[in-house]
């Protein structure tokens, strides 16, 4: 994923559905700034925790819907350049995919763990004017039906 994002060390990057912030933590090497957010308490509790025993400064974690606050982020004018996206397998909502596109990163990094839903989420973001540049289907869960696919989509 972070390979994906071609960070240079220039971009401001949102981590949504960040979790205890693994991929932004690892990400805010190659930034210049992370934003992170995630609706879970405890996750945000502990990915703050997780920044702090790495000596990590610039990732800011907030607690709030990832939809809502992307779609703040965009009325407020904030430019950011890249969204990483790892949702549940249920995939993204219309209501997030939608606030993605009004935010207008230049690249989205999208982290699925089902298939059928990045199928869907796929289309409704390349209606919107993105492409898929790459995607490599990760075997994490060897010996079973499941498997990760990180997908690189450019505007």
């Amino acid at each position: 994923a972070i390979e994906f994002a071609d960070l240079t060390g220039k971009e401001v990057v949102l981590d949504a559905y960040c979790g205890i912030g693994t991929i932004g933590i690892i990400a805010s090497d190659k930034a210049k700034e992370v934003i992170a957010v995630e609706l879970n308490r405890d996750a945000v509790r502990d990915a703050i925790t997780n920044a702090k025993a790495n000596q990590i400064k610039n990732v800011r974690f907030y607690e709030n819907d990832a939809s809502r606050f992307m779609v703040g982020l965009a009325e407020q004018g904030a430019k950011v350049d890249v969204v990483f996206m790892d949702p549940p397998r249920a995939g993204s909502d219309e209501a997030f995919l939608s606030s993605v596109v009004k935010l207008a990163p230049e690249r989205v990094v999208y982290v699925s763990c089902n298939p059928e839903t990045l199928a869907r989420d796929l289309k409704y973001l390349k209606k919107k004017g993105y492409e898929v540049e790459k995607a490599q289907p990760v075997d994490m869960f060897p010996f079973t039906e499941h498997c990760e696919v990180c997908v690189k989509l450019c505007r």
